[in-house]
């Protein structure tokens, strides 16, 4: 597995890096956020208007709170450092980020993905090689499925594929 080293250099960086690298965490939040939401409002409209139902919401996929290792009264604070590192030590620093900023970002960008690829299946059911991470999003039938005189006209890994063909998966069980 090919990972991103970010740990090992970490401690060598200049301070004034990190003082002026660590809010950037804050900045996509303001700038992809609302663009986000309006995506995903207007990719959920787009799946009403054509029919869809049955479209997963955003809450199925914030992780429970229960299933946080911390809660608020426990929760761990950065202890080492001095100085630069102060607002690390607030465990309401600690608990926005975890509680809040990581999985409901998360879970945003994980929703607009589903719907995206609700939306692609719908449209698209054409094979590449990495369609199998579609299946998330998978339906009932593409749009072409709902044509039947259209049908001969796909390849039939495309019209048999189950991740818009449900009758297919059906047939594979």
């Amino acid at each position: 597995m090919n990972r991103v080293r970010i740990g090992f250099g970490f401690r060598e960086q200049p301070t004034w890096k990190l003082l002026l690298g660590i809010p950037l965490i804050y900045l996509p939040l303001l700038t992809t956020v609302p663009f986000l939401i309006l995506g995903v409002a207007l990719a959920r409209l787009h799946l009403r208007m054509v029919g869809g139902t049955e479209i997963r919401g955003y809450w199925d996929f914030v992780p429970s709170w229960i299933s946080h290792r911390y809660r608020n009264a426990d929760h761990i604070s950065f202890q080492g450092g001095t100085g630069r590192w102060m607002i690390l030590r607030s465990r309401y620093f600690w608990i926005l980020n975890c509680k809040l900023y990581c999985p409901m970002s998360v879970a945003l960008l994980a929703y607009a993905s589903y719907l995206v690829k609700v939306v692609e299946n719908w449209w698209c059911p054409f094979a590449h090689d990495r369609k199998e991470t579609y299946a998330e999003g998978a339906i009932d039938m593409s749009f072409w499925h709902a044509y039947p005189r259209e049908l001969p006209k796909l390849h039939p890994e495309d019209r048999d594929n189950p991740i818009w063909n449900e009758a297919a998966s059906r047939a594979e069980s």
